[in-house]
């Protein structure tokens, strides 16, 4: 099956015609385009992200089956609850919504994957999920410990579609943290799944399956013309998680 390639401005082709996996790359649907906050906005409320790298064209993927976290379904580790038990007790920790976008993100470009040698959040990419936080569709979740950065995660948001990007720790469990956070201010918001794009054995350990693309499509359909909650974080969101049986 021939790729579709762009131009800027073209409308996505529709996610049921991405490849399968009798294709060489499951999932890649288009090539080419541009990444201005417009596209990034259209090809998120339809199921499709950018993905690449420095020596490629932009790609575009909508991969079947689609990884999810129900917000409902978030496992919190008996570990990770100690950890933040104990942080709870400490003045010196804080969640920050939006506090330092652009340095969240080169945190997470220069963490690369497992496995992986590089970053595919290029330069390029940098640039436009910058913009993307400026016209309010994408947000970092900050774990602050002593006044220090200590990891977090960065995330597209429309409606009540929050879409999960990339994170970065510098103190074990820092990330875990800010991943927890955004399911507690999910919860509050009546946000019912973050999208985590691929399967990996980490994120289905803290709960994430696989649905069908369709579904996902279908559900975000009904969520993203939906009012966006205002991002702010408090306190008091931690308890909905806390009382949710401890996971091993």
């Amino acid at each position: 099956m021939r790729l579709p390639w762009l131009q800027p401005g073209d409308p996505f082709p529709d996610p049921a015609r991405a490849w399968d996996e009798r294709q060489p790359a499951p999932g890649l649907l288009a090539a080419g385009g541009a990444l201005d906050v417009d596209t990034l906005r259209r090809a998120y409320s339809n199921g499709i992200f950018p993905w690449f790298s420095d020596d490629q064209p932009i790609l575009w993927w909508s991969t079947d089956p689609r990884m999810v976290l129900y917000t409902g379904e978030f496992r919190l580790h008996r570990s990770l609850r100690k950890t933040l038990a104990r942080l709870l007790r400490d003045p010196g920790f804080e969640i920050r919504f939006d506090h330092d976008f652009a340095r969240v993100i080169r945190a997470c470009a220069g963490s690369p994957r497992n496995g992986q040698s590089g970053t595919w959040i290029v330069p390029d990419m940098v640039e436009a999920y910058v913009n993307l936080h400026r016209a309010g569709y994408a947000h970092s979740v900050e774990t602050w410990i002593d006044g220090e950065l200590a990891g977090g995660l960065y995330c597209v948001a429309i409606g009540r579609a929050v879409f999960g990007e990339s994170m970065f720790t510098r103190v074990p469990d820092a990330s875990k943290l800010a991943l927890a956070a955004l399911v507690a201010w999910c919860r509050q918001a009546g946000v019912a799944l973050i999208d985590c794009q691929q399967n990996t054995s980490h994120l289905a350990s803290l709960g994430a399956r696989e649905i069908a693309r369709a579904d996902f499509v279908q559900h975000l359909a009904r969520v993203t013309p939906e009012e966006t909650p205002r991002w702010q974080f408090l306190p008091v969101y931690w308890n909905a998680l806390l009382r949710m049986p401890a996971s091993e």
